[in-house]
Formats: C-alpha cells, sequence, structure tokens
C-alpha cells in the first residue's frame, strides 16, 4: 500500500513540474538558460513578497495571457 502511495505522490509530482515547464513555454522563455529563468523567478519572489499591488499587477498579466489561449 506505501508503494502504491508513493507511485502517486510521484505521478503528481512529475504532472506539476511537466506544467510548470509549459509556463516558461508559455512565457516565451523556452530557449533561454536556466540560470536566467531561475534568477527570474528569484527576483520576481522577492519582489512580491508582502506586495499586494505587485501580485495583483502580475496576476493580471497572467490571467490575460491564458485567456488569450485560443487566438
Amino acid at each position: 500500500m506505501a508503494k502504491a502511495m508513493t507511485s502517486d505522490a510521484r505521478k503528481k509530482d512529475t504532472r506539476e513540474k511537466i506544467e510548470l515547464g509549459g509556463l516558461i513555454v508559455k512565457a516565451g522563455l523556452r530557449y533561454e538558460k536556466r540560470s536566467l529563468l531561475l534568477g527570474l523567478l528569484i527576483d520576481a519572489a522577492k519582489r512580491i513578497k508582502g506586495d499586494e499591488t505587485e501580485k495583483a499587477r502580475l496576476a493580471a498579466i497572467g490571467a490575460e495571457a491564458f485567456g488569450n489561449d485560443g487566438e
């Protein structure tokens, strides 16, 4: 039983990582260096920490990008 739970957890983790990679592609950053991508994410994490206005601004940009999937 524990082995099945471990397998399910691994599948869930793998799916999540694939979805996160898809966000990189959707953002148009597929061919950027991994160090740049990590730097962008670290910088963004620092900028949004405690800044609800910046979080809302970036969430709106993301929501618009998801809304344009059909275009």
